[in-house]
């Protein structure tokens, strides 16, 4: 994965390294933003933000998580990571979100399917997966739009502020067309 490029554009987003733009889009976004709060179970401070993103390039360079910001001509719309990467399975999961200002315009589901498409040429993975709440219906769509097949519910599999949820399990395969 080293070697492979940083940017996977998109028609209408690109996904690329960050800037220090991003780092204030992002912890602003994160702590304000109440359904990335509710999903992804954080806030953090501009520190945290910057610590965060500063280690998306070293986390590439060591065949681990990656992070990039989903960004257009106005700016950063969201972000999509290679997270739990195994290379020796060929697989990793995916996490996103999007700007309460760019939801609605399927940034996020171009995204992901600009990732698994780049996921699988030019990482070579078999297998790209997500898990998202089952009370979280857009992000069902979003993985239904980007190919990503509903294989299952994980029972009571991910903690979240208001307790446990029930977790659906996407995936798409370089096989699938």
């Amino acid at each position: 994965m080293a070697e492979t490029s940083r940017h996977m554009p998109t028609r209408t987003a690109a996904a690329k390294p960050t800037a220090r733009r991003t780092v204030e889009t992002v912890s602003r976004t994160v702590t304000a933003d109440p359904d990335i709060r509710r999903w992804h179970c954080r806030s953090m401070t501009d520190d945290e933000a910057r610590d965060w993103i500063t280690a998306w390039p070293h986390r590439w360079q060591a065949e681990t998580p990656a992070g990039w910001a989903v960004t257009d001509t106005t700016g950063v719309l969201g972000q999509i990571s290679l997270r739990r990467i195994d290379l020796a399975e060929a697989e990793a999961e995916v996490s996103y979100w999007v700007l309460p200002t760019a939801r609605g315009r399927r940034i996020a589901a171009r995204a992901l399917t600009a990732l698994t498409g780049w996921s699988f040429a030019e990482a070579g993975l078999h297998r790209v997966w997500l898990r998202h709440s089952t009370a979280n219906p857009a992000s069902c769509r979003v993985a239904r739009r980007a190919g990503l097949a509903v294989e299952g519910t994980n029972r009571g599999a991910a903690r979240h502020a208001d307790g446990w949820h029930d977790m659906h399990l996407h995936a798409r395969l370089r096989t699938d067309t």
